[in-house]
């Protein structure tokens, strides 16, 4: 007897040896990739990198502000249309979708979600820039939004089944109407999650550089209209890495640095509300 349980006692520090160095495993590249960035654009980490426009080649510092102003108007507009769809698509799902026609949303939204961001920006480019005879932070917008859709609607689906059912009875007992207790009943009490679905989805569409090829262009100054070229950082990444110059070399490790920032900043707001979700009755 004390045999075997000296041998389950090692077969338990063993396996849980083998989970902890499986955890190590997955978060370690993000330190790397972090460490790397950090140590190959340190020299051009400075104020004047966000506060400059881009210089022309040959001259020294510039900056990546109008790719800054970009990327926020290009994700803002995203949002502003993604958002209300997408959740009153998973309101529709969670709450009221039954039979064949919520079976299909559900797997055109999964489809979606599953299609390459290439495509994405394709899809903005013969929908918007052809028509518009232009690039522009509209199409850069509609192509972000498609990628942006479908990860809040499952979201929104998913927290929305998290509330109890007792509280839609408590609120239809009560006599209130069914869309007012959906509204401001059942997706008030799953709104912290929603709000982290959001936010992780406005992370994944803020690195997003292929559908910007197509779309946005992108600029070397300040943006003053929708209907242009725009800049944005991940577009600035790309043109800096593939250029011959080792100024733009370094400036697009900052950038990338930047945009990682960016997308940890975001990430860590999106754990403060799910830190947060708590149901009380």
């Amino acid at each position: 007897m004390e045999s075997i349980a000296i041998r389950r006692k090692l077969t338990d520090r063993a396996m849980t040896g083998l989970f902890l160095f499986a955890a190590i495993l997955v978060v370690a590249p993000l330190f790397l990739i972090f460490a790397d960035l950090l140590w190959k654009g340190a020299k051009e980490l400075r104020w004047s990198l966000l506060t400059d426009l881009p210089h022309p080649v040959g001259e020294t510092g510039g900056g990546i502000a109008n790719g800054i102003l970009g990327t926020l108007t290009i994700s803002g507009l995203a949002m502003a249309v993604g958002i209300p769809v997408a959740v009153m698509t998973g309101i529709y799902l969670a709450e009221y979708g039954r039979g064949w026609f919520a079976s299909i949303v559900r797997f055109c939204v999964d489809t979606l979600a599953g299609v390459p961001s290439i495509i994405m920006g394709i899809f903005g480019y013969v929908l918007v820039v052809l028509p518009m005879k232009r690039f522009s932070a509209w199409a850069a917008a509609a192509a972000l939004a498609m990628i942006f859709i479908p990860i809040v609607v499952r979201t929104t689906e998913e927290m929305l089944k998290t509330v109890p059912h007792s509280v839609r009875e408590a609120a239809l007992a009560l006599g209130i109407e069914r869309w007012k207790a959906t509204l401001f009943i059942t997706v008030r009490t799953a709104w912290s999650g929603i709000v982290t679905g959001i936010l992780l989805a406005m992370a994944r569409i803020l690195g997003e550089t292929a559908p910007l090829l197509f779309t946005a262009l992108g600029n070397q100054f300040w943006q003053s209209r929708l209907d242009g070229p725009i800049a944005a950082i991940p577009l600035q990444v790309f043109t800096y890495a593939i250029s011959p110059y080792e100024d733009w070399h370094d400036k697009a490790w900052a950038g990338a640095v930047v945009l990682i920032l960016m997308v940890l900043s975001i990430s860590m707001a999106a754990r403060f509300f799910t830190r947060e979700k708590k149901w009380k009755p």
